[in-house]
């Protein structure tokens, strides 16, 4: 348990472990206080938004909606991997969760995952109380791609806490982990965001890869589209180099299956003359 960082010790953290930050308002003093404690904290919680565009997101995030007032987290990771802060204090993320679960981040004594939780927002325990909340922009169906950038800074949002706080990686949750009601986020496990918060740590907050850790459906900025290349699938030659020997390859195939056509028609009139 810890209490929880203050704006000002949040931003330095984020900022030294190569965040780029985007402070929203009077983000400082945006929160949920008047309905409840926030801390002591004992971990972080990602989600995603459900939403397309970064603008009305952060929007979303910060003013809420309807049923459920904002700020909705403390900052939303938008696809070019800039953080935007919206609120620091209780917010409304995590709802009502499963207790063995926080037992078990509480004590960072689980596997490659918590127990799968039993309850959710509607029986379960206060985890606005309790964790960090982080938004990240995605449409949450399983297809909407992970940016590199946008996986990256998720990555080193949550080792800046951690680092911060003292936490390992089995601080990090994904909101599916801690509610029996909800699937975020969806596109990446989080198992492997927690490999790779955990390699983090093993470095210094500065600490810039040489690779950056992309999720199994990252892809990268369309800018960089072309020449994008997997080097940790063993992918030598970058995508336009692909399309262009895939052309030349089915050039080849066409010539070839005229040829064959062209013999076919040949022994087809040989056999007739027969």
């Amino acid at each position: 348990m810890a209490q929880p960082l203050s704006a000002a010790d949040v931003v330095t953290a984020l900022r030294a472990e190569g965040v780029t930050v985007v402070q929203v308002g009077s983000w400082r003093t945006h929160n949920r206080n008047s309905k409840g404690a926030w801390g002591p904290v004992n971990g972080s919680i990602v989600h995603h938004t459900v939403t397309r565009g970064t603008a009305n997101t952060v929007a979303m995030v910060r003013d809420g909606y309807a049923d459920l007032p904002g700020p909705l987290c403390h900052g939303m990771i938008a696809k070019d991997g800039r953080v935007h802060m919206v609120g620091w204090g209780r917010t409304n993320h995590a709802g009502g969760g499963d207790p063995a679960v926080l037992a078990q981040v509480v004590a960072e004594d689980y596997g490659t995952r918590p127990t799968p939780p039993t309850r959710g927002n509607s029986n379960g325990v206060d985890g606005n109380h309790s964790f960090y909340g982080w938004e990240c922009e995605n449409l949450g169906d399983g297809k909407d791609p992970w940016p590199a950038d946008q996986y990256d800074a998720i990555v080193r949002v949550q080792a800046a806490l951690c680092r911060a706080h003292g936490w390992s990686a089995k601080s990090v949750i994904g909101h599916l982990e801690w509610s029996s009601d909800k699937v975020d986020p969806r596109g990446f496990t989080m198992a492997s965001l927690r490999a790779d918060v955990a390699e983090r740590l093993t470095h210094p907050a500065s600490w810039n890869p040489s690779s950056t850790p992309t999720t199994e459906n990252a892809m990268p900025n369309a800018k960089d589209l072309w020449s994008y290349k997997n080097e940790a699938q063993g992918e030598t030659s970058d995508a336009y180099a692909y399309l262009r020997n895939t052309k030349k390859e089915l050039d080849q195939v066409g010539a070839d299956l005229a040829a064959l056509r062209k013999d076919f028609a040949a022994l087809v009139d040989f056999i007739k003359k027969g």
